[in-house]
């Protein structure tokens, strides 16, 4: 016999046993194989839907917006680089959801590996310190946006809204914020800019772009005010 047909009798002689244990009833682990199969897709399902959960139900949307609107006024393209900003997006980010995941752990994880509720019972309990989270910093406006449009009745206190309507109004509540610090974060900058445009326009220095001579002064701006941490510092603010 050829090693081929031992390979395709071993794949036959499994089949066969599988499916006599099925049959059977058997179970491995205690969980059967649809069960533990319904597991793996809903595993993978969600490790794939990390990233999008991490910018809808999170503040990381607003600090790299704000840190794209730095860069953009300082006038660099590439520095810092894009890695950059999102790893200090992230441990930002971290920093200030680290409350909510020790209250999430607490509530769904802990229970869920000890057997005593379900998994989708765990989902319920994760959902209760998000909501509330993002009930936190949403913007009514939004809030009666989204309830128009699921035409769903308006609850009593907003940690009642379902995720069909917080969700939207929460990430458009972030936008809208990134972008009004974004904005104010750019004025001092654009003067800068054109302060030196008109100071290199009436000196008839059109040989050298303003760009040129804006950009070192708004850094050596930047750093006389210690930029950094007081970017960080309002941003953390912002969410107390």
């Amino acid at each position: 016999m050829t090693a081929a047909s031992m390979t395709l009798a071993m794949f036959v002689s499994a089949g066969k046993f599988g499916a006599t244990a099925n049959a059977s009833g058997l179970h491995i682990n205690g969980l059967g194989g649809s069960s533990a199969s319904w597991n793996i897709v809903v595993l993978l399902t969600f490790l794939s839907l990390i990233p999008s959960l991490l910018l809808c139900i999170t503040p990381f949307a607003r600090l790299l917006i704000v840190f794209h609107f730095l860069r953009q006024a300082l006038g660099l393209q590439t520095t810092p680089s894009n890695q950059t900003l999102i790893g200090l997006s992230m441990i930002m980010t971290f920093f200030l959801m680290q409350p909510v995941g020790a209250v999430i752990y607490d509530t769904a994880i802990v229970p869920l590996e000890n057997g005593t509720i379900t998994p989708l019972d765990a989902v319920q309990q994760a959902g209760i310190p998000m909501r509330a989270f993002m009930a936190h910093y949403v913007r009514e406006k939004d809030v009666d946006l989204f309830l128009e449009l699921a035409k769903e009745p308006r609850p009593h206190k907003v940690e009642d809204l379902s995720f069909r309507v917080i969700l939207p109004s929460y990430i458009l509540s972030e936008l809208k914020a990134g972008f009004q610090i974004g904005t104010v974060l750019f004025l001092p900058f654009l003067v800068v800019d054109m302060v030196v445009a008109s100071i290199t326009t009436s000196v008839g220095m059109m040989q050298l772009p303003p760009v040129v001579i804006s950009t070192p002064l708004k850094l050596l701006l930047f750093l006389m005010v210690d930029g950094w941490h007081l970017l960080i510092g309002s941003l953390m603010r912002s969410f107390q």
